[in-house]
C-alpha cells in the first residue's frame, strides 16, 4: 500500500490529525452509529464510511441524516449520538505507531501541532487517557477554534500561525482524503494514512501514502530517524488472541505451498480493526502440540482481492497432519513490513518465505524469544465459565485496569473459545 513521490523537502514542524490518525475513533464511531440506526431500524453500509471520516461532527451527522433518510435533523441525530461517544472516549485506542510517533518527535526535539475538526474541549478529553501526550504537543486546534474547518486549510494555517512557522515549513499526516486536500491546499506537505482500508489510489494529491504509523521515515523529510529496528524487525507492544483452527480459503497448502491456521476473521473483527494491516510474527501454541515460531498476515491480501480483514499465520514448523479445530493461541510480538500487492506467485511467493526467514531469526533474539513462556501461551485454557469468572478482577493487557467481565460489553464475541488478554 506504501506509496510515494520523491520526497527531497526538507520540513522541521509536524501537524498530526487525531481522530482517526492518532485515535481509532472511526471503529468507535462507526459501532455508534450501527447501534443507532439499528434502533431507528436502519442497517450500516460499510460503503458510506468514507462519507463521515475527517468531517465536522455536525457534517458526519448530516451525511448520515441524508444517506439513510433519518426523519431527524443533523443536530437532533448528533444530540442522540453524542452521550454515547462520551462513555467511550477512554476507551479508544491509540492507532498502531501513535505512541512511538509522538515520543520520538518530542524526544527529539521536533515541534508538533495536534488538529481536529472536532472541538477543542473534546480534544483535551481524548488526549487526557492517554500519557503525554498533551505534553507533546505545543499547540492544540479545534475546528470551533476557526472559522471554517476542514477542507478549509484555516486550521492548519493556525497551527503554523501558533507554532510561529510557515506553513511550506509543516509536514501533516491525515487519514483522510478531506484532511489531505486541506494540507496541500495550506501548502504544505502531506503524508496520508488511509483509515478506510483498499483506498491508497484515492490519495494520488498526499506527498507520500502509507499503510500505517509504523512505516513513517522521518528521515526522509529531515527529520531525527528512528532508531528502534532489529533484524529487519519492530518491536511492537505485545498482543494476544486464540481460538480454534479453522479451515481458510484453501489456497495456502494448494496455491501458495505454505500451510496456514487460520482464525475465525468474524469473531476477531473488532480486534483487527485496531491492528493494521501488514507482516507480523510471533509465538504460536496448539493446545496438544507445542509452541512454535510464526510468521503472519493480516489484512486483505490484495493478490487474491479478499473481501475481508483476515488473520493467517503460518507456523514455521513441518506439521505431519492437519489441526482444525485445535485451539490456537498467538503471542504477536514484532512487525515486519506493510501489506503490499505483487506482480505475480511467484513474486508473492518468495516474499512470504522472506519474511518467514526473518521472523525465524528474529525470534532467537532474547528481546523477542521472552515471550515464548508467556503464561498465555503456557497455561491451560480455562474448561468453563467458572474458570472465566475467577479471571474477572484481572487487569486486561489491552485495557489495563478493565476487568475481564468488563470484556463482554466492548467485544460481544467474546468467550471462552475465543478470549483474549488473560495475562499481563
Amino acid at each position: 500500500m506504501a506509496a510515494s513521490k520523491s520526497v527531497s523537502k526538507k520540513v522541521s514542524h509536524v501537524i498530526v490529525d487525531l481522530d482517526g490518525t492518532l485515535l481509532n475513533t472511526d471503529s468507535i464511531a462507526i459501532r455508534i452509529l450501527k447501534l443507532l440506526l439499528e434502533k431507528l431500524g436502519k442497517k450500516w453500509d460499510s460503503k458510506s464510511a468514507h462519507k463521515i471520516v475527517g468531517r465536522t461532527p455536525l457534517e458526519a451527522a448530516a451525511a448520515v441524516v441524508e444517506d439513510y433518510q433519518i426523519p431527524y435533523s443533523a443536530e437532533e441525530f448528533l444530540s442522540m449520538a453524542t452521550p454515547l461517544f462520551a462513555d467511550q472516549w477512554c476507551n479508544i485506542r491509540p492507532l498502531p505507531g501513535a505512541n512511538r510517533l509522538i515520543k520520538h518527535l518530542r524526544s527529539n526535539g521536533v515541534p508538533m501541532a495536534l488538529v481536529s475538526n472536532s472541538p477543542k474541549s473534546n480534544i483535551e478529553t481524548n488526549i487526557s487517557c492517554h500519557d503525554g501526550w498533551k505534553e507533546s504537543f505545543s499547540v492544540i486546534v479545534g475546528g470551533d477554534e476557526v472559522e471554517k474547518g476542514k477542507p478549509s486549510p484555516d486550521i492548519f494555517l493556525e497551527a503554523a500561525r501558533r507554532m510561529n512557522t510557515e506553513p511550506s515549513s509543516c509536514l501533516v499526516i491525515e487519514d483522510s482524503i478531506t484532511g489531505v486536500t486541506t494540507g496541500k491546499a495550506a501548502g504544505m506537505e502531506v503524508i496520508a494514512v488511509p483509515s478506510i482500508p483498499r483506498q491508497a489510489d484515492k490519495f494520488n494529491t498526499a506527498s507520500e501514502v502509507l499503510n500505517s504509523l509504523l512505516d513513517i521515515e522521518p528521515e526522509k523529510w529531515g527529520l531525527p530517524p528512528f532508531e528502534d529496528r532489529i533484524e529487519g524487525t519492530l518491536p511492537i507492544e505485545p498482543w494476544y488472541i486464540g481460538g480454534p483452527v479453522i479451515k481458510g480459503f484453501g489456497r495456502g497448502s494448494k496455491v501458495l505451498g505454505i500451510p496456514t491456521a487460520n482464525l475465525s476473521a468474524e469473531s476477531f473483527s473488532d480486534i483487527l480493526s485496531e491492528h493494521t494491516s501488514g507482516v507480523y510474527f510471533g509465538w504460536a501454541a496448539l493446545s496438544k502440540r507445542g509452541i512454535y515460531k510464526m510468521v503472519m498476515s493480516i489484512g486483505w491480501n490484495p493478490y487474491f482481492d479478499n473481501t475481508e480483514k483476515t488473520i493467517e499465520p503460518w507456523l514455521l514448523h513441518e506439521f505431519d497432519e492437519d489441526f482444525y479445530g485445535e485451539e490456537l493461541r498467538l503471542a504477536i510480538v514484532g512487525y515486519i513490513r506493510p501489506e503490499a500487492n505483487f506482480p505475480s506467485l511467484e513474486s508473492l511467493i518468495a516474499r512470504i518465505h522472506d519474511d518467514g526467514r526473518i521472523a525465524e531469526k528474529a525470534l532467537d533474539l532474547p528481546l523477542y524469544a521472552a515471550y515464548k513462556d508467556s503464561p498465555y501461551l503456557t497455561n491451560p485454557l480455562p474448561e468453563n465459565n467458572s474458570q472465566l469468572s475467577a479471571l474477572d478482577d484481572r487487569p486486561c493487557k489491552m485495557h489495563g485496569a478493565l476487568p475481564k467481565k468488563e470484556l463482554f460489553n466492548v467485544y460481544p464475541g467474546f468467550n471462552k473459545d475465543n478470549y483474549l488478554y488473560f495475562y499481563l
